[in-house]
């Protein structure tokens, strides 16, 4: 039987660190695509270093979550905030009164504080939330709830009425909306326009009879109950639960059922609930309890529409700096747009589908002789970080999808890791697409010995029949070394070229039979010093944060990863390690240094003389 979940009490932020809404804090972050691949091994680590500071060159201000609680009274208004939960605390937006408005937030990070993230308990008035991100999720491990943290939670005491416009909630294991309380007073509350995933117990939670729910979508689709989704298996899948009020109307809303059977959940304990569902669709079960009543409509389909809403925020810098809803049209966009983005999908009449796997993290790259541009086809995420050049794309997926549309045929495909990849919903191999190793690097000699170091996205070895050994050359995952006097060492490799060292000596540098300047790959500086942080024998992933002295360079000593995610602005780094290493050359001394974890971490001196 279900059960009433645990709950937010006004107790447990009393306690907590008072702070103003105009708070600004850490603009030293890990972006969005650091936490999912922590995410990958079920859990993240705290981001333990930056200066506090405010991203003028994004409009908006950066808040690090420390246990504060920050106070949105009676016509405030609190706007363009990207609030780092990723550091292990809490942080609450505690919105005590009506007239309130709540614009442009990313939360950014895997929570995994002991409190819901926002709570709502406010005198008789509106209040609005637009343009909000909390897609990065929750773990329950370390919470004192019986579910773990939730995202939004609206009081019993609330008198406000509330609407969501264009929210982003996934992976919170004790509700995404969790706002049925509106069935004890007068307030009510409006989705409009939200997008919820793979949250526990239930994502839509309402109650009363003047309750909307309007071109909302809602699904779940994970089935591991580890920490970062939910935990609580008897509960985890409900899109929508109403009871215990009035008649809830649903339109325009597509919902789907996932290891929980139920696509949307009417009553529960004694309390019925009452639903009119006028139009949408919905996939799985609907489950009348206690005398519940759950209408029907004509427009309501079998077949749901899951993927992300425009004008919803797909990251927490996009809500932060208000492009989405800047750049999306809202519910009511016309049908000259809808006609126009109609024309452009019959344009692009293909789609490649990227399927992550939390296993690991999966690098792709591929090039169409057409047109190509992001989807969020299947629900897949819009990344900034996804690099199109003509008709070349590049990536990188863990735990989510990536998506685009295309013209023409799909000519080269490379695929370094466990993601799936569908083209027109078929799953193909990459193999059957171009070659393995698409790129060719030629480093040729000017007569005096010349020592090199070339290090790729993807995989590289040496091209021809030629051993390694016999040429002096070392190659291990993305990175080759080598010596070259009067001939040429030519390499294949995938993904993108990222760093050319010439250590010593002159050579010509040609990249797919073009020339190219090294100084236009990576930092160069040869330094001295390396310091390693080696997360391969630790339990749980680490986070780390250090400073210099002299300068800094990522690099691949130790067989080592570059990730692009880990951060180097002048002599400060940040960064994160799971199964893997991270490496750095450095000059001077290392004045600071936090580890958060269990991460081993070596630093030795003069290495290349050695």
């Amino acid at each position: 039987m279900a059960r009433e979940s645990s709950v937010l009490n006004d107790s447990e932020s009393a306690d907590s660190e008072d702070q103003s809404a105009d708070e600004s804090g850490n603009s030293g972050l890990l972006h969005r695509r650091s936490y999912m691949k922590l995410a990958g091994a079920t859990t993240a680590a705290a981001a333990a270093f930056g200066a506090s500071a405010s991203a003028d060159e994004n409009d908006y201000d950066v808040i690090r979550a420390r246990g504060q609680v920050i106070n949105i009274g009676r016509g405030e208004t609190f706007e363009n905030k990207l609030i780092d939960v990723s550091t292990g605390n809490s942080v609450l937006l505690n919105v005590t009164g009506a007239d309130s408005v709540i614009r442009n937030i990313g939360f950014e990070g895997l929570y995994r504080g002991d409190q819901f993230l926002v709570s709502i308990n406010a005198d008789r008035g509106d209040i609005l939330f637009e343009n909000i991100y909390m897609g990065d999720g929750a773990t329950k491990e370390g919470s004192s709830f019986v579910h773990g943290p939730g995202a939004v939670f609206m009081h019993r005491g609330n008198d406000a009425s509330v609407t969501f416009r264009h929210c982003n909630v996934q992976g919170f294991p004790n509700n995404g909306f969790y706002c049925s309380n509106t069935a004890s007073g007068p307030s009510s509350v409006h989705f409009d326009t939200c997008f919820g995933k793979n949250n526990g117990v239930t994502t839509f939670r309402c109650a009363s009879g003047n309750d909307v729910i309007e071109n909302c979508v809602a699904y779940n689709d994970n089935t591991d109950y580890g920490p970062g989704y939910g935990g609580y298996t008897e509960t985890n899948g409900r899109p929508v639960w109403v009871w215990n009020g009035g008649t809830v109307t649903i339109r325009d809303s597509h919902f789907a059922d996932g290891p929980y059977p139920y696509a949307l959940v009417a009553g529960a304990n004694g309390s019925p609930g009452s639903v009119n569902f006028e139009s949408g669709g919905y996939r799985g079960d609907i489950q009348r309890a206690s005398g519940s009543t759950v209408s029907v409509g004509d427009g309501v389909s079998t077949s749901p529409d899951l993927s992300v809403p425009d004008g919803v925020p797909t990251s927490a810098e996009a809500a932060a700096s208000g492009t989405a809803s800047a750049d999306s049209g809202t519910s009511g966009t016309d049908s000259t747009e809808e006609e126009a983005d109609e024309a452009d999908d019959d344009l692009l009449e293909n789609v490649i589908l990227f399927d992550g796997d939390d296993s690991d993290v999966t690098r792709y790259e591929f090039e169409v002789d057409g047109d190509v541009e992001p989807s969020n086809y299947e629900g897949a995420t819009i990344d900034d970080e996804a690099e199109i050049e003509d008709s070349l794309v590049s990536g990188v997926v863990a735990n989510w999808k990536d998506a685009f549309r295309f013209s023409g045929d799909l000519e080269e495909l490379t695929v370094d890791g466990p993601a799936t990849v569908l083209v027109n919903d078929e799953e193909i191999d990459p193999a059957d697409y171009g070659d393995d190793l698409p790129h060719v690097l030629e480093v040729e000699g000017q007569g005096s010995p010349t020592s090199f170091e070339i290090t790729v996205e993807g995989t590289i070895e040496l091209a021809g029949d030629d051993d390694p050994e016999d040429e002096a050359t070392t190659v291990s995952g993305s990175t080759g070394q080598s010596t070259v006097t009067d001939g040429s060492q030519m390499f294949r490799f995938s993904g993108a070229l990222t760093d050319v060292t010439l250590i010593d000596g002159e050579a010509t540098v040609s990249l797919d039979g073009e020339e190219i300047d090294p100084a236009d790959y990576g930092d160069h500086e040869v330094l001295p010093h390396a310091l390693v942080i080696d997360g391969t024998n630790a339990e749980e992933p680490s986070t780390y944060s250090f400073e210099a002295s002299g300068a800094v360079v990522k690099s691949t000593y130790r067989d080592a990863s570059i990730d692009d995610e880990d951060v180097v602005e002048g002599r400060a780094v940040r960064g994160a390690v799971s199964n893997w290493l991270d490496a750095y050359w450095f000059d001077g001394d290392i004045e600071k240094f936090t580890l958060c974890g269990d991460a081993t971490v070596d630093v030795q001196y003069n290495v290349r003389e050695q």
